[in-house]
């Protein structure tokens, strides 16, 4: 299976990236993703889903113990275990 996460952190800065983000962006760049795209406003990735949700919990971890108070996160199925997207959009 093959998934999606979107995440952001929060307390924003526009001026500077905060060290919650940047932790972040780290966990997701360096986890074996792909079609990774980090971004000021968002950030996204794909993979098989055993990283992803490794990712994930990384991200979660390491984002809040740098100071993030909310972080905010979606994961949607892409792709189903034979590959013809079937779960896509809806499980």
């Amino acid at each position: 299976m093959r998934l999606r996460v979107e995440f952001t952190t929060e307390p924003f800065d526009l001026d500077e990236a905060p060290a919650h983000a940047l932790v972040a962006r780290e966990v997701i760049e360096t986890a074996g993703l792909d079609a990774v795209d980090v971004g000021p406003f968002g950030n996204t990735a794909e993979g098989v889903a055993d990283r992803v949700l490794t990712a994930v919990d990384a991200l979660l971890r390491k984002s809040l113990e740098a100071g993030a108070t909310r972080v905010s996160l979606q994961v949607n199925v892409i792709d189903d275990v034979h590959g013809d997207g079937a779960a896509e959009g809806g499980r």
